[in-house]
């Protein structure tokens, strides 16, 4: 007798389109706290200028979050090219996953708005805490439930456990230098980010 649970969530390309309209629609909500200058509050050259220094926080959280939205799509697109199947537990822990992405827009314009406060930091933290977590429980998930294709090298599925786990050591490490300021903090998530996204072209001594 086939049950519910046996048959339910088993589209990998479902799961795949919802991750791609989820992440489309949270990368568009960062830009939304980018706010035009008050027309009413702006006479002249001056004023525009100072108006414009002061988005300066909400473009740096705006850069860095699409940044850290870009990494962790483009790494679930990884994931996803080398599943053969899904199942339903494998589809509600993506779900959770997404929960995280739908967060971040949030977690961005409380940073923005409370750059030096270490509470709006690591709560940024965790929200990328949150994104890497459901992503390695489910590829961990996926593998031992043997629902990866069957034609993957061990070595695959080895390098993206390690691209996860490294990579929230190091936002970890960035999320612990708010002991001496946000500032750090900020500086080094985004380096990180940066290097995620150009490792490639570097040397194997700067890629993980």
């Amino acid at each position: 007798m086939v049950t519910y649970d046996e048959i339910a969530g088993r589209s990998v390309a479902r799961l795949a389109a919802m991750s791609d309209g989820i992440f489309a629609v949270g990368m568009t909500l960062l830009v939304l706290d980018l706010r035009v200058p008050a027309a009413a509050a702006v006479h002249n050259e001056h004023q525009m200028s100072r108006a414009l220094l002061a988005l300066l926080p909400h473009l740096e959280m705006y850069l860095m979050s699409f940044l850290t939205l870009g990494i962790f799509w483009v790494a679930q697109q990884t994931l996803h090219n080398h599943l053969d199947r899904s199942d339903r537990h494998l589809s509600w822990m993506h779900l959770g996953f997404l929960f995280a992405v739908t967060l971040m827009p949030f977690s961005t314009m409380l940073l923005a708005e409370h750059t030096a406060s270490r509470i709006a930091l690591l709560l940024y933290w965790l929200n990328i805490l949150l994104l890497g977590a459901g992503l390695y429980v489910s590829w961990v998930y996926a593998i031992r439930r043997g629902l990866v294709k069957p034609e993957m090298p061990r070595e695959a599925a080895t390098a993206i456990s390690r691209r996860l786990v490294v990579a929230q050591l190091l936002y970890a490490l960035g999320a612990a230098l708010c002991i001496f300021g946000t500032r750090w903090s900020i500086a080094f998530i985004t380096l990180v980010q940066f290097n995620s996204i150009i490792s490639p072209r570097l040397t194997r001594f700067l890629r993980y």
